[in-house]
This record gives C-alpha cells, structure tokens and sequence, in this order.
C-alpha cells in the first residue's frame, strides 16, 4: 500500500472526516501532522498513527525545517490530505514532502471511497 500523510488542526469539525479516511484503505503508515492538542486527542480504532508534532506557531521555514527529518516515508508517492489545519500547515507539510523527492497524491472520499483528487 502507500504511506498517508494527514494535516490535523485543534478545530474538531474537520476530525471524523480524517477517521473515515484513514479507516477506509489499508495504509503502510499513517503520518499526522498536528500540534501538542491534536496529538493528544485524535485517534482511529485499529489503527497505528505517528505523530510528528509541532508548534503551529513558528514561521513556515521553521516548521520545514521541524518536519522534514521526522517524516519517515517509503514507496515512491505519497498519500496526502490536507482538509484540515491552515494553509501555513499546508504548506509547510507539502514543502517537506517535495523535498523528499517523492510524488504526491492527494486523496479524498468520494462515495465512501478513498479516491485520487
């Protein structure tokens, strides 16, 4: 299968989403980029989650710089989602996959599906 990397952000509306998600396809690994509360709170039944914790409020080449080393991917591509969190996140979580060299797939649900966007 292929590694999912997930943004998670404090606000819960976005939470049972992320849980159905990584419920619904057999993940390598489940990668959760969150701060201290999200890592704290968020879990999935069943499922294995790492965390790579960080303090949402550095500047964005600092969260890189914090991300980048504790992602931990195999394969050629990668999974990702990013319905949740801010666009700081966002792009601070995309950065340090690019730099890896993998490939990039973003994924959703459609139709109770796990589908390419």
């Amino acid at each position: 299968m292929t590694d999912i990397v997930i943004t998670l952000g404090s606000g819960k509306g976005t939470w049972t989403y992320l849980v159905e998600l990584i419920k619904r396809e057999n993940w390598t690994n489940v990668i959760v980029v969150t701060n201290a509360f999200g890592a704290e709170n968020f879990t999935v039944e069943g499922k294995q989650l790492t965390f790579v914790i960080i303090d949402d409020r550095k500047k964005m080449r600092l969260l890189v710089e914090d991300i980048l080393p504790q992602l931990k991917l195999s394969g050629t591509t990668v999974a990702l989602n990013m319905v949740s969190g801010e666009g700081k996140l966002h792009m601070a979580v995309l950065a340090s996959i690019l730099k890896t060299g993998l490939g990039v797939r973003l994924v959703g649900i459609k139709d109770y599906k796990v589908t390419e966007l």
